[in-house]
């Protein structure tokens, strides 16, 4: 019997410095690796994934293999994921920081070592790669990018490249709703019932009355401008960057016979200059401005909003870093998903919203309704999964696949985080306009 798997998983172990934690099938059927719970199974389906690991050590390496369907996994996706998180994506403060983390340092130093056992392993690694030849990305990984981070072109590619792959296969995901954030739960809802009552919450936090101006920066497809001026009368500006989603959002305006109270436009939001606004809703759109940029965003939000006016900056976070760490990009959400976007911890967004101009009046945590929309996306786009292939690609469905399941257990383990910040622009005499206990907005 074919002895491959063993002796994948013995050099997985070589570079990883730790036995590898799940069961692997190879290309040739045979099997090493601890036994998981429903028979899971990581697949290396081709020789190929190993050559993408010695070109593209760590993370990068890794999504390659997957979203060219070379790395599978059959059975519990979230029991392999939360297993090989350990070893290949927590770093602890005493592991290689380099890019790719452990296994990009033990590969860099088997490449250039000495030792014998070392170059042994080497040769063991090009013997069943079969070939020392480069495989070329998947077809879906960003195209390289050139200009200085987050000018208007370079955004409007990104942007582009995330949202612009169908409003159908999003529809697929999102279900009905077209929301693309978190929602907002109650114990035995639906996800209908909780992107509604996220709608609803931000439109409470902001106060918003009949007549009021609304802009909602990255209005997506158009759900809570919608929301806004059916439930709570508003007029609503929401723009994007994406044509796709502009295109859908007044579809579903016209439909609903909205035309005279919401307004969607394809814009920057830089070149926004018809405020004064009552409110500004920034809804998972501060993750694609970029740190080097937030401080001006903020300034921007601020100028276009009347005294007395608010800002709901609903935003993902990360982890602090640790004394001397340096912050990087995700390899695969860069080059798969979100190009150039950044997290930022919430004490950096909150201190960037006050120097702005802003006072910071309510901070809501969203975490775990976070994890809970991404496993309800994740089991809509498994059980529709052709028809989701059919829609983009294999390799694009693939990449939504891993991206949320990963991003769900990034949410449950704390690794990120979600927050709702509320801010005023607090006019010169001192009255916010909240009350004195602002949590009675909660839906």
């Amino acid at each position: 019997m074919s002895d491959t798997a063993a002796r994948f998983a013995a050099l997985a172990r070589e570079l990883l410095g730790v036995p590898l934690p799940v069961r692997i099938r190879a290309w040739d059927g045979s099997e090493a690796g601890p036994p998981l719970p429903g028979g899971s199974v990581l697949v290396v389906r081709h020789r190929r994934a190993l050559r993408r690991l010695l070109w593209a050590p760590g993370e990068l390496g890794l999504a390659r293999a997957w979203v060219a369907g070379e790395l599978d996994v059959e059975g519990d996706l979230y029991e392999v994921l939360g297993r090989l998180a350990g070893p290949l994506w927590e770093r602890r403060p005493d592991r290689d920081e380099r890019p790719g983390g452990a296994l990009a340092g033990a590969l860099a130093a088997l490449r250039t070592a000495r030792d014998p056992h070392a170059r042994a392993a080497v040769r063991e690694l090009l013997d069943l790669s079969g070939t020392w030849t480069p495989p070329p990305p998947p077809p879906e990984e960003v195209r390289r990018r050139s200009g200085p981070l987050h000018t208007r072109r370079r955004d409007r590619q990104a942007v582009s490249h995330h949202y612009d792959v169908g409003n159908d296969f999003y529809a697929l995901v999102l279900g009905p709703s077209m929301v693309y954030s978190c929602a907002y739960w109650t114990p035995g809802g639906t996800l209908e019932d909780a992107q509604r009552d996220k709608l609803e919450l931000v439109c409470r936090k902001l106060a918003l009355a009949e007549g009021d101006r609304l802009l909602d920066v990255g209005c997506g497809w158009g759900s809570l401008a919608l929301h806004a001026a059916r439930h709570h009368g508003a007029t609503v500006v929401g723009v994007t960057l994406s044509s796709e989603q502009a295109a859908h959002a007044r579809k579903r305006v016209a439909e609903e016979g909205l035309a005279d109270r919401v307004d969607i436009r394809v814009q920057d939001y830089r070149d926004v200059h018809d405020g004064p606004y009552d409110a500004i809703s920034s809804v998972g759109m501060a993750e694609h401005v970029g740190d080097i940029r937030y401080r001006a965003y903020a300034g921007t939000l601020h100028a276009l909003l009347r005294p007395g006016g608010r800002l709901l900056n609903h935003q993902i976070a990360r982890r602090p870093d640790t004394p001397g760490q340096r912050y990087r990009l995700d390899p695969f959400i860069d080059a798969y998903v979100f190009p150039d976007g950044e997290l930022a911890p919430l004490g950096r967004t909150t201190t960037a919203l006050e120097e702005a101009g802003f006072e910071v009046r309510d901070v809501e945590a969203l975490r775990e309704h976070y994890a809970l929309t991404l496993r309800r996306w994740v089991a809509n786009l498994e059980e529709r999964w052709d028809e989701a292939v059919r829609l983009t690609s294999p390799g694009r469905a693939r990449v939504w696949r891993l991206y949320m399941a990963a991003s769900a257990l990034a949410f449950e383990r704390n690794r990120i985080g979600v927050n709702q910040v509320l801010a005023v622009r607090t006019p010169d005499g001192g009255t916010s306009g909240l009350p004195l206990r602002t949590r009675a907005w909660t839906p």
